[in-house]
């Protein structure tokens, strides 16, 4: 019964640390080291533009517009989903839009 109780709590929290890690993830980290705004700086903007936004999806990329360098957000708020593009030279929000039903 002991090694069931001491498997169980490892096992959550490997589940934990994963969940953690991949909330930290994000597609183009490739470019990190040229942005000037941290992912978590660029985070904080993108929810502070949406209040009860949730973010689900995030990468860095480059896009026309503002810097050229740009953090993209897919931010969930009830049943709705946005996209909010974070200058990652400045920290401007540049885009702020309403998901399609055919969002890429």
């Amino acid at each position: 019964m002991k090694l069931s109780k001491t498997f169980l709590t490892a096992s959550v929290i490997a589940l934990g640390l994963g969940a953690a890690a991949s909330a930290q993830a994000f597609t183009g980290q490739q470019y990190a080291n040229q942005a000037k705004v941290s992912l978590a700086e660029a985070r904080q903007i993108a929810l502070k533009e949406l209040p009860g936004g949730r973010i689900t999806d995030q990468e860095l990329e480059h896009e026309k517009g503002g810097s050229g360098l740009r953090y993209s957000f897919d931010v969930k708020v009830g049943q709705a989903e946005h996209e909010v593009g974070v200058d990652a030279k400045t920290g401007k929000v540049l885009e702020d839009s309403m998901e399609g039903p055919n969002a890429d």
